[in-house]
């Protein structure tokens, strides 16, 4: 037994806080104590105290902070030995052991890889940097509670506290509402319109979302769009409900007062949503040129709804493509016969037959192009191999040829969509007016399996050209470039005698607009409108009913506006690095008024399909990390994603990674 003053070093291996390798746990008599290994201080060890106090004080411990780094990066647990402490008193206990360093952290100490600052951890901004981490990449949240994870953290920094899946997640939800008033201050100090876009997204289950999107221009002139809101929608959910559901976001985030045009795919579902919410804000006064130029549709979805009719029409052609490439790659001895063949035959292909991803319009493109150069190596292979039985004819040969070539434009068209990361409005004109001259070419074709399918093409684009035309022409036209003489290069192709009409009318439509804004603001027409008034903080002047006046008389006096100015004066050269946005911000003083518009107009998505999904015919898809999260923190998890991806979230750091984007496309 020992006495009443002999104290004992309790092994304290079983205890789960990492504290206790800072720590001897002493039993005396009925006592338990915790003595500093630094300092040899006494604290209690009682194991109804916690270690809150243990923490506490290893963050102030001096010695603990200047200790030798070797002896620090190797401390571990104490060898089990049961070490008896006699005559123990609070100055020092004897016969400490500290374990000796390994080669490979005296190897990393020489190299200079390892810090030799103070080992304090700041678990606030820790918890926070690793929410970040989750969000910014995509990881789902359940990872703070896996083995490996929690062993890679407890070996790099055993102070850190380890959080649980709810700790972690309500971490990201603080990190949402606090980017969330930044993006509301944002967009509340925009000097311009903001233009919003819808897109639909699924999960693995049942569930739809529809995901809403900002595009603005700033008051830098930088093109910038941020996800709004990612709701979780009942697919079958009526037209008026839905409606409600987008006005509703538009209200929380203030910006139905200044929404410019909505843009959403080219198909009938949209049709009495968007009526409805032009309605709404037309009744309120809030739409320009009484909302025709609100509805627009997007122009790479309008091309796969194309694509999609000519694949349609060719199914059966490209079905016995894809069972004559199966039958090629069916067996080692038919691949060798078949290459044999293409030697024979002198072919000389780029690329092996393969069969296509029938999801991916572009791949069944390539397919059907490869297919066309092997064509002569194929009918050899018939003649050689009779049990090759189903082969295309002479006359699918042919289709197949005019179907691969209607491909090849649309895909050309579809790579120019995507050429940038952000394309301004008036790139999208000349594109849109060569699609429509094609499908009158393809319409006059002599191959009535040509024209009819060109003219089936062109009554479904007709309906698009009916409802973006119009914003499209007035986007070019605000490009230096080109101004109206593009307009009046393009129409005459597409409507003939009836050009001057139609031209006419997008004249008109850009004066409208240009007098709407002029007689808002008085003060731009005339040039005088200062930084702070364009800016959008209004200054009371007792005299702008006399600025208006001026304006009225201007414009009576025939006396030139900037519009005016503007399409007078000589085109600015063409040239690659060109870039629009640059050059209104250059102009704007010259053209207050005019550049306002500007601001509006180029900054609404024609477009709104991302690069990833420009040739799939599927809705956008979650990351399965994610799809089992509630709506609320599924909207918090992508919404703060992507406004960290813009270096919102981290004021640390001058740039962020970009982050993996949280996308899944299925091969089947």
């Amino acid at each position: 037994m020992d006495g009443p003053d002999e104290a004992v070093v309790v092994n304290s291996s079983r205890l789960k806080s990492v504290v206790w390798n800072d720590f001897d746990r002493v039993k005396r008599g009925e006592t338990y104590m915790a003595v500093c290994r630094h300092c040899k201080r006494i604290l209690s060890g009682s194991s109804t105290s916690g270690t809150s106090h243990l923490r506490n004080h290893l963050t102030r411990c001096h010695k603990r902070s200047n200790h030798d780094i070797t002896q620090f990066l190797t401390r571990g647990k104490r060898k089990q030995s049961n070490l008896a402490l006699t005559k123990y008193n609070s100055v020092q206990i004897k016969n400490e052991m500290v374990t000796v360093a390994s080669n490979t952290c005296e190897q990393g100490l020489k190299s200079g890889n390892m810090s030799m600052g103070s080992f304090n951890v700041d678990q606030r901004k820790s918890q926070t940097d690793l929410a970040r981490m989750i969000i910014m990449h995509g990881y789902p949240l359940s990872m703070v509670e896996d083995i490996g994870f929690k062993t890679f953290v407890r070996n790099l920094q055993p102070l850190f506290d380890l959080v649980t899946v709810d700790k972690v997640q309500a971490d990201c939800m603080e990190i949402y509402r606090k980017e969330k008033h930044r993006i509301y201050e944002e967009l509340d100090k925009l000097p311009g319109k903001v233009s919003l876009s819808a897109e639909r997204w699924t999960s693995n289950g049942d569930t739809a979302y529809l995901s809403l999107i900002a595009h603005f221009i700033d008051d830098s002139w930088e093109l910038k769009k941020r996800v709004l809101n990612f709701l979780a929608i009942d697919p079958f959910q009526a037209e008026d409900l839905l409606s409600e559901v987008i006005m509703t976001n538009l209200r929380n985030w203030d910006i139905d007062r200044k929404l410019f045009s909505l843009t959403v795919d080219n198909c009938s579902t949209y049709d009495r949503i968007v009526y409805r919410i032009r309605d709404q804000l037309s009744q309120r006064k809030l739409l320009v040129c009484e909302g025709q130029l609100f509805d627009v549709r997007c122009a790479a979805n309008t091309v796969k709804l194309l694509v999609q009719d000519v694949l349609g029409t060719s199914r059966e052609i490209s079905d016995k493509v894809r069972e004559a490439i199966r039958f090629v790659q069916n067996s080692q001895a038919t691949r060798e016969k078949f290459e044999e063949i293409v030697r024979l035959v002198g072919a000389n292909c780029q690329q092996l037959l393969s069969l296509d991803n029938p999801f991916r319009w572009n791949s069944t493109y390539s397919m059907l192009e490869t297919a066309l150069e092997y064509k002569e190596a194929l009918s050899q292979l018939q003649e050689h191999d009779p049990s090759f039985s189903i082969f295309p004819s002479c006359l699918d040969w042919d289709r197949l040829r005019a179907i691969t070539s209607i491909l090849k434009f649309f895909h050309e068209v579809s790579n120019v969509f995507a050429g940038g990361k952000h394309s301004t409005a008036n790139s999208y004109f000349a594109e849109i007016c060569d699609i429509h001259l094609q499908l009158i070419e393809w319409c006059q074709k002599s191959d009535d399996f040509v024209s009819s399918l060109a003219l089936k093409l062109k009554t479904k684009f007709d309906e698009y050209w009916k409802k973006c035309s119009l914003i499209m022409a007035i986007a070019a036209i605000l490009d230096p470039r080109f101004k109206m003489k593009l307009v009046e290069y393009y129409y005459p192709q597409i409507y003939g005698d009836t050009a001057l009409d139609c031209i006419d009318i997008v004249s008109n439509c850009i004066k409208a607009l240009y007098n709407g804004l002029a007689n808002y603001n008085p003060l731009a027409a005339h040039g005088q409108c200062s930084n702070s008034e364009t800016s959008g903080s209004a200054v009371k002047d007792r005299l702008t009913g006399f600025d208006r006046f001026l304006h009225e008389n201007s414009v009576n006096q025939n006396i030139k506006s900037d519009l005016d100015k503007y399409l007078e004066e000589p085109l600015f050269p063409r040239s690659v690095d060109f870039s629009i946005l640059n050059w209104w911000k250059v102009h704007e003083p010259r053209y207050p008024v005019l550049s306002m518009m500007a601001r509006n107009i180029l900054g609404i998505p024609i477009s709104k399909v991302s690069h990833e999904s420009l040739f799939d015919f599927r809705d956008r898809a979650l990351n399965h990390c994610w799809n089992s999260l509630k709506p609320d923190s599924l909207q918090a998890m992508l919404c703060s994603q992507d406004w960290m991806q813009y270096g919102f979230e981290v004021t640390e750091s001058k740039s962020l990674p970009t982050p993996t984007f949280v996308l899944r496309y299925d091969a089947n």
